[in-house]
């Protein structure tokens, strides 16, 4: 068990958390949720001591081991992936140096023998023999293979230190488990072996993660930060959703009949409280006002942009054809003989380890790279936008953010432009602001202002979940699912696909996949585990 008590935390004058009272328990997992900015990894880091608060303390259960998902990638490069993973029992770990250590003494004196049979009952205790197995079920089942295992640290890519990181946090069954964003750079497959892993966990497990389908598969109960304090739901994600949604709609309209019992008082009593023979019923009527009292709804912290992309002409039947398309980028073939139809129903999600594949096409498509072989075309009533991963040169220049999105626009009006920004949440001097100085998540708002303020009737998106909070999320979410359009698109939010897509194309070393079906009827089709396999035995070939 760990608990908040009479948690608060100031910066400055501002209180980020005031007087939180919360108690996690063990056997369930709670995703903790809220808006950029409102604390979730800062109160994360409460809970660990590597913050202490303005007031109250952290309580955790005497004897209990606490693991946390660390960031620092660089920290442990001198170090074995084995020994990295080992690391997350920091007791478990020292008892084997210092093992090692007295057993390599040419001098071992009586007293070493006494401390190594202390070591090595404690040894026995915290599961030491199991140690080294265990933290390679970890990486074999986060994707790391058997022979990276003893290689450094530093040898490993960004990609497999995380996964060697999230290892460490799992390794040792915890008592209470904290993890802030761990399917970041995460593939399907271990996603997916996360998701089971932390099903099956039965000790205390805390979480932050912008991944909906994440949080709905493994939370238990949901921890809700706002108005500086922790509301706690139980159930998954979408359970919270409604179930806020619902008391907010309640609350509203609760308060709606009592200004109307409110305003009927009043007129009885401005009518006649002048008149004698209605004057009891006047009085009686003002106690009964006294007593109405409206529920207080707080401004959340939560802001929900308006994302509705209308297209200014209806798409005809003839969308896209690309025939054997091809393109080599620094000597190697990324894509190798493409071709596919787009219909003008057509919501493709495109999913895979592949991106560059994904990317260089939504590139050649958007006519920003030619291919080397083959050729596409677009029917004549279409008009395409297009979201790249990679917006940087999009925001070079120094131009507010006004004026730049003005060049997209049909109407030269600064208050119709606005009104885009304005649904994006840029409000009031924040049109002026320069776009070569704005965030990851600012960016991305002012470039689905831009598809919003184009009407295109075919998007093309590159990753455009990436950067944006839960809000942002589910607003576009449910903005392309009305979209009436085609839509080419890649993400790595499980729900944004699953709900969103009717076609799933996928770009392998063996072909082209193309499937009219859900994302989670793909994932789990006889087609998609025959293909893994032939990858599979043709890497272990060209091993």
């Amino acid at each position: 068990m760990i608990q908040a008590s009479n948690i608060t935390l100031r910066l400055g004058k501002k209180a980020l958390f005031e007087d939180v009272n919360i108690k996690f328990t063990e056997g369930n997992c709670y995703g903790l949720i809220g808006a950029n900015g409102a604390g979730k990894s800062t109160f994360l880091k409460i809970l660990t001591g590597e913050i202490e608060p303005s007031k109250g303390e952290v309580i955790i259960t005497p004897g209990q081991r606490l693991s946390f998902l660390k960031q620092d990638h660089f920290k442990y490069d001198e170090y074995n992936v084995l020994d990295t993973v080992i690391m997350g029992n920091q007791r478990l770990y020292d008892i084997m140096k210092q093992k090692d250590a007295i057993y390599a003494k040419e001098d071992f004196t009586e007293e070493d023998g006494i401390l190594a049979s202390e070591l090595e009952g404690e040894f026995a205790t915290l599961n030491g023999w199991e140690a080294e197995s265990d933290a390679a079920t970890l990486l074999n089942g986060l994707g790391i293979e058997t022979e990276l295992h003893y290689t450094l640290m530093k040898d490993l890519n960004g990609s497999q230190k995380v996964k060697v990181l999230l290892a460490q946090a799992l390794f040792g069954n915890p008592d209470i488990l904290l993890l802030d964003e761990p399917t970041n750079h995460l593939d399907l497959d271990a996603i997916r072996w996360l998701e089971d892993f932390l099903i099956d966990f039965e000790n205390t497990v805390i979480v932050v993660s912008h991944d909906r389908y994440f949080l709905n598969k493994v939370c238990t109960h949901i921890a809700d930060i706002d108005y500086a304090k922790i509301q706690l739901y139980a159930g998954n994600y979408d359970f919270w959703y409604e179930s806020s949604q619902l008391m907010i709609k309640q609350m509203k309209e609760a308060n709606k009949k009592k200004e109307e019992k409110i305003k009927e008082l009043q007129d009885f009593i401005q009518r006649f409280s002048a008149n004698a023979s209605k004057s009891k019923q006047a009085t009686s009527r003002k106690r009964a006002l006294e007593k109405i009292e409206l529920d207080d709804i707080k401004p959340s912290s939560r802001k929900y942009p308006y994302i509705d992309f209308r297209p200014q002409r209806e798409i005809g039947n003839e969308v896209l054809t690309v025939e054997h398309l091809s393109k080599t980028i620094d000597g190697v073939k990324v894509l190798d003989d493409i071709s596919f139809i787009i219909n003008r129903e057509d919501k493709v999600a495109f999913v895979g380890g592949n991106t560059l594949a994904t990317t260089t096409l939504f590139k050649i498509l958007a006519g920003e790279l030619e291919p080397d072989e083959g050729s596409y075309k677009w029917g004549v009533t279409t008009s395409n936008s297009y979201f790249p991963k990679d917006n940087t040169k999009d925001f070079a220049g120094n131009e507010v953010i006004v004026d730049w999105l003005m060049q997209f626009s049909p109407e030269k009006d600064v208050t119709y432009v606005r009104g885009f920004l304005g649904r994006m949440l840029f409000s009031g001097e924040d049109g002026v602001k320069k776009v070569n100085v704005l965030s990851g998540g600012e960016k991305v708002r002012v470039m689905l202002s831009k598809m919003m303020i184009m009407g295109s009737n075919v998007l093309i998106m590159d990753e455009p979940t990436n950067h944006l909070d839960m809000e942002s999320i589910t607003a576009l979410n449910n903005g392309l699912i009305k979209f009436p359009g085609v839509v080419l698109f890649t993400s790595q939010d499980h729900q944004f696909i699953q709900t969103i897509a009717n076609r799933i194309m996928e770009i392998t070393p063996n072909g082209l996949i193309d499937k009219i079906t859900t994302y989670d009827e793909y994932l789990d089709s006889d087609e998609l585990a025959r293909k893994r396999q032939i990858l599979s035995v043709q890497d272990e070939e060209d091993a």
